[in-house]
């Protein structure tokens, strides 16, 4: 029982996180299910069943709170469900051992990249209002789908930052449509498991907690990313993927760092995220009327309709 009602706390902790942030679900709770034993493809499978109902409760919390762009849902959404089909199918003859922190390296790179440009400029807005190419979409999707079903998570972590980078859609969105898109890869994902693993190595019980602790955040998180400014939420997503991904590199055959420089490390990445944050609040006080979610919001119609002007009749 107590591990039952610890599986639910995890589901919902990881959810609001996810939900907030864009990522972060599968791999929390993947992390959890291998520290106490399950085989990875079964760890994976656990997760990625309870993804189908929290990814729908999800999708649906940031679609009523207008945080998804459909097209952007389309086009990545297909892609990343045949990726998490294939990745989930092959998982068991497949080594990511070398693959992790390759993929690791990228992403630190991203993470470096928007909490510099988040916490520095704010929100780039030179492309925003700029449609996102199915020709980026639609590769993004495939890696990020595969990745996520052979490491048990990856969705978030690969197409939240990626995105993000282009700066052609607010954050919020950003969010809530890779959020919503999640939902077709964790089924993808569940079927490719069930063929290949069957259902006798997946203890349903798990999850259902799971999914239960995920359904409770998830309107709550849907709430929370409509609110928080995107100055600060990118600030704080860049040193999630920062601080995800070192520990991925450190923990790796590459580095295989001790624990007190882990450690030492661990503490210099917080510091650091936290005085960014803590810096992006401060600007975000003293240029309000340009970078809430509200100005954002306007400054798109604004460009929305003279891009409409523009265009003949």
């Amino acid at each position: 029982m107590r591990a039952l009602i610890l599986l639910g706390l995890v589901g919902l902790a990881a959810q609001l996180v996810d939900g907030s942030l864009g990522m972060a679900y599968g791999v929390t709770s993947t992390t959890l299910l291998l520290a106490i034993g399950t085989n990875a493809a079964a760890a994976s499978a656990t997760v990625h069943l309870a993804e189908i109902g929290t990814t729908l409760a999800s999708g649906i919390s940031h679609w009523r709170f207008n945080n998804v762009d459909w097209k952007v849902v389309a086009k990545i959404g297909v892609p990343g469900a045949i990726g998490a089909f294939a990745g989930a199918t092959f998982l068991s003859s497949l080594s990511t051992e070398l693959a992790a922190p390759i993929m690791s390296i990228i992403l630190l790179s991203l993470g470096v990249y928007i909490i510099v440009r988040f916490t520095a400029f704010g929100l780039p807005k030179g492309n925003l209002g700029k449609p996102l190419r199915k020709r980026f979409l639609a590769p993004l999707g495939l890696v990020a789908g595969f990745v996520d079903a052979t490491g048990g998570g990856g969705w978030g972590p690969v197409g939240t930052p990626a995105i993000l980078a282009s700066g052609r859609i607010p954050p919020r969105k950003v969010i809530g449509s890779i959020d919503a898109s999640e939902f077709l890869v964790a089924i993808a994902a569940s079927v490719g498991f069930l063929i290949g693993i069957g259902s006798e190595n997946i203890n349903f019980a798990w999850v259902g907690v799971l999914l239960l602790g995920g359904v409770i955040a998830a309107p709550i998180a849907a709430w929370l990313v409509r609110h928080i400014p995107p100055r600060i939420l990118g600030s704080a997503v860049g040193g999630v993927i920062v601080l995800t991904n070192v520990r991925t590199l450190l923990r790796s055959d590459w580095i295989d760092a001790p624990g007190n420089v882990q450690a030492i490390a661990y503490l210099v990445i917080a510091v650091i995220w936290v005085a960014a944050i803590v810096y992006s609040v401060r600007e975000y006080r003293r240029d309000k009327e340009n970078e809430s979610v509200e100005a954002i919001e306007a400054e798109l119609r604004q460009r929305a309709a003279e891009e409409g002007e523009k265009s003949p009749a």
